[in-house]
C-alpha cells in the first residue's frame, strides 16, 4: 500500500511557535504516513530544529494543531506528556550516548522512556537485553556490543543512537541533522538505515538536513523552511536544486547546501 493512502501518524495544521515578540514558525502544514521517510530543508535558523521540538512538547506551540502518535500536543492531559515523547523515537547530530557505558548498555536505556529510571539501577531483563542485540546486529555492530560507546567512530555511535530509539518501539522517529558530523560516505550509510527503517517497519521518519543531494537521494517528499514558513512541500521526484534554492537566503548558503 502507497504510504500517503495510510493514515497519518503526525498531523500539523497552521503550526505557530513564538518566544514572546518573536515568531520562529508561522503556518507550517505537515503529514508523516507510516513507510515514508520526509526531508525537512531550510537554512540554518528557518525553524527546522523547533519545528521538532515542538513535536515532542518541548517547544510551545502558541497557534494551531499538531497531532502526534494519537497525542493532541496542543491540548496534553495530566501525564500525556511522557507517553508523547516514550513514542518518538529520537536522533541527533550529536548522538547523546553515555561514552563510558557499553554499546549495549546505551541501547537498552532506550526502555527507560517507558519503564523509568528504576530499570537502570534494576537491570534490564533478559528479553530487553535480546532484543537489544537484535537491532545492534540490524544496524550492523553486535560485534562492538560489549565496547564502550566512546570507542566508536561517529556512523558507528549513530548507529548505536538509532538502534536505542528502535528500542523505545516508537510510533515515529525524528531525526535532526543526523548526518551532518559525517562524512559522505557514512552519511549515506545512515540515511539507508533510516529509510529501511521508515519502509520495513512502517515507521515515518523525519529527517532534517543541510545537504540537498542527500533529501533528493533519500527521501519520499521534502518540506522546505525558510523564516519559519514552508514555502516547499512536494514529493521528492518533483523537485530539484533549482526548485529548493527559494529556501535559502544567498547564493552562498545556496552553494553550500548543494555540495554532498
Amino acid at each position: 500500500m502507497d504510504a500517503l493512502t495510510r493514515l497519518p501518524l503526525v498531523t500539523v495544521r497552521g503550526l505557530r511557535v513564538a518566544y514572546d515578540e518573536t515568531t520562529v514558525l508561522d503556518g507550517v502544514d505537515l503529514d508523516l504516513h507510516p513507510g515514508e521517510m520526509v526531508a525537512l530543508l531550510g537554512a540554518s535558523g528557518s525553524g527546522k530544529s523547533t519545528l521538532m521540538r515542538s513535536l515532542t512538547g518541548f517547544a510551545p506551540i502558541t497557534g494551531g494543531t499538531a497531532r502526534v502518535a494519537g497525542h493532541d500536543v496542543t491540548n496534553l492531559r495530566r501525564g500525556e506528556l511522557r507517553q508523547l515523547r516514550a513514542g518518538v523515537g529520537q536522533v541527533f547530530q550529536q548522538f547523546n550516548l553515555i561514552p563510558r557505558l557499553s554499546v549495549l548498555t546505551n541501547v537498552l536505556t532506550g526502555t527507560l522512556h517507558s519503564a523509568g529510571p528504576i530499570n537502570l539501577v534494576g537491570g534490564f531483563r533478559s528479553e530487553h537485553r535480546k532484543r537489544a542485540m537484535e537491532l545492534l546486529d540490524r544496524v550492523g555492530i553486535a560485534h562492538k556490543a560489549k565496547d564502550p560507546a566512546r570507542s566508536l567512530s561517529g556512523g558507528q555511535q549513530q548507529r548505536v543512537a538509532i538502534a536505542r530509539a528502535l528500542m523505545q518501539q516508537p510510533r515515529v522517529i525524528l531525526a535532526d541533522e543526523p548526518v551532518a558530523s559525517l562524512d559522505p560516505k557514512l552519511a549515506d550509510s545512515v540515511l539507508e538505515l533510516l529509510r529501511d527503517i521508515a519502509t520495513r517497519d512502517g515507521i515515518p521518519v523525519l529527517v532534517s538536513l543541510h545537504v540537498l543531494p542527500l533529501a533528493l537521494r533519500h527521501t519520499d517528499r521534502i518540506i522546505g523552511l525558510r523564516h519559519g514558513e514552508m514555502l516547499v512541500s512536494a514529493p521528492t521526484g518533483a523537485l530539484d536544486a533549482d526548485k529548493l534554492s527559494v529556501l535559502y537566503d544567498d547564493e552562498e548558503a545556496h552553494d553550500d547546501d548543494h555540495r554532498a
